[in-house]
């Protein structure tokens, strides 16, 4: 760096040559300014840069690793992600186990070969405890059982006593999380650069993805750099290799490049195909422990055709869990294709990547081939109208920003036909009313989707769900969001989904107590770009008119649905309860008639006859005692059971319910290959197996 213009000026305005140990000051920044004229520690500029590995350690909120908690609970979200993509891209049903294993700090240290070392200075630590404030504890615990006692002999309830709150941190907790999945595997090259490089992956393009950043795994290996200090395992094969790959790896988090520990090729006896990550980690499962089991049985809800295994391993037996969440269907929605842009969704910035990435030398070609919904015809008619200094043969290459400006323009005031859909692949309304059903059990449930629809140029779709009543589901509202088949726990309230359904849903229009009813609200949002607020992704904004009318409207045709089974439900409550008050007053009705008769029939015969014939016969089996109370009992009875049934059947044939006689069908396993033919409804899937 130059120093001529850092030297001080004399008080008589001849220079001075500056001394060594100035010199040197001023090289630090901690030398002396000669004059009063020039600032005091002046450094010189330094133009500094971060890696995307060193942004994203210093901005782990970004990725979603706020604290120890949440960072426990991303890891796992991303691995098992990870795990899904893979599996589903080869179309194989994904078979995911995932194990979090607490690691004690004294297990941890052995690990690391770090020797326990007992405390020496107690006062030192955040922790400790006076004296004084011990004393001052205790006699607050005695005044609370004090109080307790008092109240148990008043027959009053007894609070449990609460738990003791340390004033520091706490003990650090350690868990090795593992995910180990069947999919597609990674090559051996490539596996350093897919997890040792940020901003490194197969997911970009424009096409329906679970994940944008290129993170994932490579942001649990920077957080367990930064909290443990341990590397990553990888294990992978890909179908037909006789070999599974290892790699161990951490990250050098200044270069953004994979620092391996050992890489090498090990022996495949068992033909596995898949990958299997295990990365350590400080977490803390108490805190997140609900949402990490809520986000599994969400994602079993939205991936009845998967199979999960989870497990959590801690040296406290009680704290032990296992969970399967079984494979319910082997239904798989299509795999997403990657998509050309729609004009109306480019920017300037797009448009100069798309014209230095194309092969196509000139604009007419360059409009037809990288954009959707540009015909030749088309093409031909924005040319002519972009002005004289365009025609289909200007090569794209030479196009100045001024005409780069011109075309973006045109883009955005010109009519397009939307995109489809087609690109998309949402989860199919079979399988999120199976998910639904297999999770929790409810006693009524409607699903709806929509048709493709569009914003800002990208394509997206709406599947809803409404449940009444079910398993572990609590009176209110319960809304369960989804976006590209991912579940979104974080951050409800501000959601379109959850502001939808609270305040823009007259629930007692259909029938429906919001208050006392089980509600469960599923929706379910695919597109190529999911319009996310704030930085952890979490949830999607309420400013876009075109996705709140469409979750309005999914969620309308629901409770439409819903309104009508639940008005055939109280009809059929209604004819239960209107036989239950008819059967009470039988022995009444049955006592009275009898009665009346028996006094007809002890009457003397009169002069001319006043009964028909029945009636005659009638009256002498009273008399005879053949018929009794008991005869009109059973005949008032039969006759209400006799007008049940035919209303009950009225019912059924309104309903599609039939009472004919069944025969049993044997389905056949969800394991080993058979030779089938699938017939499919949105609403239901027959396969037929010759």
């Amino acid at each position: 760096m130059d120093d001529a213009g850092d030297g001080g000026a004399s008080a008589g305005g001849s220079k001075k040559k500056p001394s060594a140990a100035a010199a040197k000051g001023k090289a630090t920044g901690k030398g002396k300014a000669t004059s009063k004229g020039s600032p005091k520690g002046k450094e010189s500029s330094l133009l500094k840069q971060k890696s995307p590995a060193e942004f994203f350690a210093e901005n782990k909120n970004i990725a979603g690793f706020d604290n120890p908690g949440k960072s426990l609970y991303t890891t796992m979200r991303e691995l098992v992600e990870n795990a899904l993509d893979s599996a589903e891209s080869i179309s194989e049903l994904p078979d995911i186990e995932i194990t979090i294993e607490e690691i004690t700090r004294s297990k941890f240290n052995t690990m690391i070969g770090l020797v326990d070392r007992e405390r020496v200075d107690a006062a030192l630590y955040d922790d400790f405890e006076s004296a004084k404030a011990r004393e001052k504890r205790l006699a607050k615990e005695a005044r609370f059982q004090e109080t307790q006692a008092k109240n148990a002999a008043l027959g009053k309830k007894v609070k449990d006593a609460p738990a003791a709150r340390g004033k520091g941190r706490g003990e650090a907790s350690f868990f090795r999380v593992t995910c180990k999945d069947n999919g597609r595997g990674m090559s051996h090259e490539d596996i350093p650069n897919m997890f040792g490089r940020v901003l490194s992956g197969t997911k970009y393009g424009l096409r329906q993805t679970r994940g944008k950043f290129g993170l994932g795994a490579k942001m649990a290996l920077i957080w367990s750099k930064m909290s443990t200090g341990l590397p990553i395992d990888i294990k992978s094969s890909m179908k037909g290799q006789n070999y599974i790959s290892f790699c161990r790896l951490d990250i050098d988090i200044h270069k953004n490049v994979p620092h391996i520990h050992l890489h090498e090729k090990r022996e495949n006896n068992d033909h596995w195909h898949g990958a299997e990550i295990q990365v350590i980690i400080e977490g803390n499962w108490t805190t997140h422990r609900s949402r990490i089991l809520h986000y599994m049985r969400q994602m079993a809800v939205i991936t009845p055709y998967a199979q999960f295994l989870f497990r959590f391993l801690s040296d406290t037996a009680e704290k032990n869990l296992k969970i399967k969440f079984a494979r319910r269907t082997d239904f798989m929605p299509p795999v997403p294709l990657l998509t050309k842009h729609h004009p109306s969704a480019v920017d300037l910035l797009l448009i100069k990547r798309l014209i230095t990435d194309t092969t196509k030398p000139n604009l007419l070609q360059f409009l037809q081939h990288e954009f959707v919904n540009i015909s030749k015809a088309h093409a031909d008619r924005l040319i002519g109208e972009m002005g004289p200094d365009f025609s289909a043969k200007t090569t794209v290459n030479s196009l100045t920003s001024q005409q780069l400006v011109r075309i973006h323009q045109l883009f955005r005031q010109a009519k397009f036909d939307d995109p489809s859909g087609d690109c998309l692949s949402p989860a199919g309304e079979y399988n999120l009313r199976l998910g639904i059903i297999k999770e929790l059990h409810p006693d009524l449930v409607a699903t709806h989707a929509s048709s493709p629809q569009v914003f800002e140029g990208h394509p997206f779709i709406v599947e809803a769900g409404v449940s009444i009543g079910g398993k572990d589901v609590k009176q209110g509202l319960n809304i369960f969001r989804f976006a590209n088949r991912i579940p979104l726990l974080f951050e409800q309230g501000a959601d379109v989904i959850t502001r939808t359904a609270q305040k823009r849903i007259n629930w007692g229009l259909y029938k429906i107590n919001q208050q006392q009813d089980k509600i469960g609200v599923f929706v379910s949002i695919v597109s190529t770009k999911i319009p996310f607020k704030g930085t952890g992704k979490e949830y999607i904004g309420d400013d876009i008119t075109e996705i709140a009318d469409a979750v309005k409207s999914a969620l309308k045709q629901c409770c439409l649905q819903l309104k009508s089974k639940i008005v055939k439900k109280l009809q059929a409550r209604e004819q239960q309860d209107r036989k239950r008050n008819l059967n009470k007053y039988i022995p009444d009705v049955a006592r009275t008639i009898m009665e009346t008769l028996g006094e007809i029939a002890d009457e003397s015969p009169p002069k001319r006859p006043r009964y028909d014939k029945e009636d005659e016969e009638l009256l002498e089996k009273i008399n005879s005692e053949e018929v009794t109370e008991m005869t009109f009992r059973d005949c008032l009875t039969q006759h209400v059971e006799q007008v049940d049934y035919e209303m009950a059947l009225e019912y059924a044939m309104q309903s599609g319910v039939s009472d004919e006689p069944r025969e049993a069908i044997y389905l056949n396993s969800l394991e080993g290959s058979y030779k089938f033919i699938d017939l499919q409804s949105p609403n239901f899937m027959f396969r037929f197996i010759p």
